[in-house]
């Protein structure tokens, strides 16, 4: 049964291969079909009447990416700290403080934040402008945040941000639990 339905398969697919007809209309324009048609004569085609395009030579353009860059340098940005405010004291026992700060107009992708705190970068560059910190000392810092480009190349500076972290204390423990009395 399945040697059978094969051999069918594959005449029809032999048969679906076709015929190509040709003919005249009464109006002398040549029509040509797969289906028979009266006064319909049988077109044989030969293995080279297959389309072959050949495709241009492709040929790479100068890059314009060194230029790219430069104009990506003359953009002009604007950066500001937006929390914390000017001299605001942040308790925190743990030492975590979060500074968020806004450039206008979007950052490009070939520019990045950096944070420095009382003048030392602090972790990696960035694209996104919110730092968080942790464990850090208490008392006065100044924050900076600054675009800077791939190559290390100051493009804009916000002034420097004065906070006050207060920290009860720097070795104690992080949490202190009271322990409930037992019954003595």
């Amino acid at each position: 049964m399945r040697v059978g339905l094969a051999l069918l398969l594959l005449l029809v697919a032999t048969l679906a291969h076709g015929t190509v007809y040709k003919w005249v209309d009464e109006n002398g324009k040549v029509h040509f079909s797969d289906k028979p048609v009266k006064n319909a004569e049988v077109v044989e085609l030969k293995e080279n009447t297959q389309n072959n395009i050949k495709l241009p030579e492709v040929t790479a353009l100068p890059s314009s990416r060194p230029d790219t860059d430069k104009d990506s340098e003359k953009i002009k940005y604007a950066v500001q700290i937006i929390s914390p405010s000017e001299e605001e004291s942040i308790r925190d026992n743990e030492g975590n403080l979060t500074i968020i700060a806004n450039v206008e107009p979007q950052l490009s992708s070939a520019h990045e934040l950096a944070l420095f705190m009382d003048g030392q970068q602090i972790g990696n560059t960035q694209q996104h402008g919110i730092f968080k910190l942790n464990n850090i000392d208490r008392g006065e810092h100044n924050f900076v945040v600054k675009v800077l480009s791939k190559d290390g190349k100051q493009l804009a500076s916000t002034p420097a941000r004065k906070v006050f972290l207060h920290r009860t204390t720097v070795n104690g423990p992080a949490h202190f639990r009271p322990q409930p009395r037992g019954n003595e």
